[in-house]
């Protein structure tokens, strides 16, 4: 069994793949536990096969234009099945040619559009990951700690070695949610460019003199309800994207906004953040499916940083948003302010 094989038996999602020829090539274990059959009885069997009425598969195995469709509520079944599952189904062309097709079960989203969730798959993926990561962390930590009395007089040094044991900690949290799942914590009445001046050190970290970054604030801006290390890690992600992306100019700019609607409520005011990059931009085929979970435009990228970041804007009751062409990228997070939040005038 190749590694992407075994990596996919870690998910819940159902996936399978398929060749050139529209037959299925292989699945993961939660594919055939849901049609309730084995993945070797799988093997062979053209997709189309599996739908149990309707032609959508047929057609979107004909029609180039369909791909990375997402196909809702189809009906699919094994072969001789008269009790078909339903799910919404993601289409996306391999690279070898075929198709990778991932089903979202509509009963296990109820009222709720599969594509604006981070699927739970994700969670129980990374709960294998956490466990490798932790005695790496402690390692690190325990690494910035000795530099730090090499470096006591050294200021740079000891702002260098603070930021190494800050990361470190945000993300052994985050690692202990993951493994111990708990309610989120309470948020609190933070500054936006607090977090951003965080981002901001981050990257100069990561890229050093090769990307120029630009701030661009509203001094007078509110404050925002959240979580400072769940923003902190939505913004660093999109600030990462665009270094990965070839930007050598990265702006952080914040504006407010007044009457804004987010979703189905209308805030008086909020706050929009902007990162904006001269990179090469989202590529096309990805566009309408840049938030999805697992959809990279980088060879070496995870799928996840774009998904997490979406997931954290709507924890916030915010929205996250882009515009892109090559040289010129957007991505705006919206967020109500804490005055609108707290005073209840947004319309909850």
């Amino acid at each position: 069994m190749s590694d992407r094989a075994l990596a996919f038996d870690l998910l819940t999602t159902p996936i399978a793949w398929t060749g050139a020829d529209g037959r299925v090539e292989g699945a993961n274990a939660a594919c055939a536990r849901w049609l309730g059959v084995s993945a070797k009885r799988l093997m062979g069997v053209p997709l189309a096969a599996l739908e149990f009425e309707g032609d959508a598969f047929a057609r979107a195995l004909s029609d180039p234009a369909l791909e990375g469709a997402r196909l809702r509520r189809i009906p699919l079944a094994f072969p001789g099945s008269d009790a078909p599952r339903f799910a919404d189904v993601a289409l996306s062309a391999r690279d070898a040619g075929g198709w990778w097709v991932e089903a979202h079960p509509v009963d296990e989203f109820p009222g709720e559009d599969p594509a604006q969730l981070l699927p739970s798959a994700l969670s129980a993926a990374l709960k294998g990951l956490a466990h490798e990561l932790r005695n790496p962390l402690a390692g690190l930590k325990g690494a910035a700690q000795l530099l730090a009395r090499r470096v006591a007089d050294d200021a740079t040094g000891r702002e260098l070695t603070a930021l190494v044991e800050s990361e470190v900690d945000r993300l052994t949290a985050l690692l202990d949610r993951l493994l111990s799942p708990a309610p989120p914590r309470p948020f609190e009445p933070l500054n936006i460019h607090v977090v951003l001046e965080r981002v901001l050190r981050l990257a100069e970290t990561d890229a050093g003199w090769a990307v120029r970054l630009v701030r661009d604030y509203d001094p007078s801006l509110p404050d925002v309800l959240g979580d400072p290390d769940r923003l902190t890690q939505s913004t660093w992600n999109l600030v990462r994207n665009a270094i990965e992306a070839g930007a050598a100019n990265i702006t952080l700019r914040t504006r407010a906004e007044h009457q804004v609607r987010i979703g189905d409520t209308l805030h008086p005011l909020a706050i929009r953040v902007e990162i904006v990059d001269d990179g090469r931009g989202v590529p096309e085929e990805l566009a309408e499916r840049i938030f999805l979970p697992l959809v990279s435009g980088h060879a070496a990228g995870s799928g996840l940083g774009l998904a997490l970041a979406q997931q954290v804007a709507r924890e916030h009751r915010g929205s996250l948003a882009y515009r892109s062409r090559p040289g010129h990228t957007v991505f705006t997070l919206l967020l109500p302010s804490w005055t609108a939040a707290e005073e209840g005038t947004d319309g909850e």
